[in-house]
């Protein structure tokens, strides 16, 4: 490739961001020309210039990978956008794609298959890898028998993962920048949809289902 594919990370984590610029580094077609370290960062930068491809974290402070997806989107929708997270397929990867990211990859993922994914989202291809393949094709041709937590709201689902991994309401609130109230509203609703009435029980299916790590 004659022309660079200009690169914007955001995550959260200083070591993370060093890492994937040092793994682009290597490369002749790729270059990081910013890095954000929360999603409204991430948007000013998005609004500062032009990128090729965004380069996004799901679980960062102040606005997280989903909702910043959803912004991005919402403003740039012809921006290739490469989700890059610690958090395994089975927990965002669908919802992240549904919400119009590009491609899907966990932080575990190989080297050169970062490179290839950015390469081919950049030229305007979806990424996703060949397990992640076989569940979309799965959920295309089989919709009623769908798990109850796929038919959550992203916030709903969201707050699910972090009861199912042990925070209490107010570190929820504290972390998501909303109130105890709204947090608790958001409890009721998931666990009308779920037919399920306590805490211990959203704990039992998070684990059961993997949607904890």
């Amino acid at each position: 490739m004659n022309e660079k594919i200009h690169v914007l990370i955001a995550d959260d984590h200083a070591i993370v961001r060093q890492g994937l610029r040092q793994i682009l580094s290597e490369t002749e077609d790729l270059i990081v020309a910013g890095e954000a370290d929360d999603g409204v960062e991430a948007m000013h930068l998005a609004r500062s210039q032009e990128w090729d491809v965004v380069l996004l974290d799901v679980s960062m402070p102040n606005r997280n990978g989903i909702d910043t997806l959803k912004m991005l989107k919402k403003e740039f929708p012809r921006l290739p956008v490469l989700i890059l997270s610690m958090h395994p397929e089975e927990q965002y990867a669908v919802r992240a794609l549904k919400a119009g990211a590009s491609g899907y990859l966990t932080k575990q993922s190989a080297p050169e298959l970062l490179v290839t994914a950015i390469r081919q989202v950049a030229s305007g291809h979806k990424y996703v890898s060949p397990s992640l393949a076989i569940k979309l094709a799965d959920l295309i041709s089989e919709d009623s028998d769908r798990p109850a937590h796929e038919m959550l709201s992203d916030r709903e689902y969201q707050i699910l993962c972090l009861i199912a991994a042990g925070r209490t309401l107010t570190q929820i609130a504290e972390e998501l920048n909303i109130s105890v109230k709204t947090v608790s509203e958001y409890r009721k609703r998931l666990l009308d949809k779920m037919r399920l009435e306590t805490n211990a029980e959203l704990i039992h299916y998070g684990l059961k289902l993997g949607l904890v790590e």
